[in-house]
């Protein structure tokens, strides 16, 4: 039996493998592609997802599910809108889940950690903050938010123990027993960044990407707020952290997907190039929806909404630009 189990063998479930793996603990690491199984296994790298890392011995992919529904703690790190049936197949007696997914589930309407208590014997945990997967898995400075429920639904008392498993020099967990606000401000900041990268790709200005970070955050927050989340962890490492660090840089899919829809590339033909997924993309459909069920405005996702769906970005922008003046705090 491992160590630690992740599922998801992308950047970001083999950057948080290489760190469990770090004092020399085992971690069963699965991947759906074939080819990163074999690339992992054989030469200890993972090209496909994480180029130019060299990963630990102690990190052993594999495809069958078993072998991570064996392991003492596991992470979950596959795409939103796959988690449900993920978690149904996955074998295993009660192990902890620290859910690194981010995004709502379409349909439902759930948050992630809603889905997962629904299958789930064992606790459920949530870790989202400002992480950029190739700097987690060179060992640089990182701190994150674990919030966590226990398997009987009451929030709180599993987070320090997994904190500590988890722990490491470079990687520190912060705790919080706001579950729903540590889900919400990572599914959020995905589809703001997908809009930072949209004032990048129109050559808008650093101006316009504050403003837009501000008035996105303030959607964050009444949506958090309308769904039951605390406005202090919004404003912590899983909201206004992880929000500045993907609406500022390249290296997050969502913002670099914003920049060519702000170029006039169509979304069908940046979503077709990708063998990774921009979260953002799925996300925004689902999140105007569960806004619009909540009564909380968010004009920027109904803007991001719009240019995935085939607007203009010059049409979109506009009509953002010429909404009706209003007070701050509106």
């Amino acid at each position: 039996m491992s160590d630690f189990g992740v599922i998801g063998g992308g950047a970001w479930g083999t950057a948080i493998a290489q760190v469990m793996a770090a004092d020399g603990r085992s971690v069963a690491l699965w991947a759906r592609e074939p080819d990163v199984v074999a690339a992992i296994n054989d030469r200890h790298e993972n090209s496909a997802f994480l180029p130019g890392i060299a990963l630990s011995p102690g990190i052993r992919a594999t495809a069958d599910l078993a072998e991570v529904g064996a392991a003492a703690l596991i992470f979950v790190v596959t795409p939103a809108q796959h988690m449900r049936a993920v978690l149904r197949d996955l074998p295993g007696g009660g192990a902890p889940l620290v859910l690194c997914s981010k995004g709502i589930e379409a349909g439902s309407l759930k948050l992630l950690h809603q889905v997962a208590r629904e299958i789930a014997s064992g606790p459920v945990a949530v870790m989202s903050g400002p992480t950029f997967a190739h700097e987690v898995a060179a060992g640089k400075p990182t701190a994150v938010t674990l919030a966590c429920e226990d398997a009987d639904g009451e929030e709180g008392g599993c987070a320090p123990g997994i904190a500590a498993l988890i722990s490491r020099p470079s990687f520190r967990p912060y705790t919080s027993t706001d579950v729903v606000g540590a889900e919400i401000g990572g599914a959020v900041k995905n589809v703001l960044a997908i809009a930072c990268g949209v004032v990048e790709g129109a050559g808008l200005g650093q101006n316009a990407r504050a403003a837009l970070i501000a008035r996105g955050f303030a959607e964050m927050t009444r949506f958090g707020l309308a769904r039951g989340a605390r406005a202090e962890t919004l404003a912590g490492l899983s909201g206004l952290g992880d929000l500045v660090l993907t609406c500022s840089s390249t290296s997050s899919r969502n913002y670099s997907l914003g920049v060519g829809l702000g170029q006039g590339r169509p979304a069908a033909e940046l979503l077709a190039d990708r063998r990774t997924i921009a979260e953002g993309a799925f996300t925004a459909p689902v999140l105007a929806t569960a806004a619009l069920a909540a009564g909380v405005e968010m004009p920027v996702t109904e803007a991001v909404c719009r240019l995935l769906q085939g607007a203009a970005a010059g049409e979109v922008i506009a009509g953002l630009l010429g909404r009706p003046l209003r007070g701050e705090g509106a």
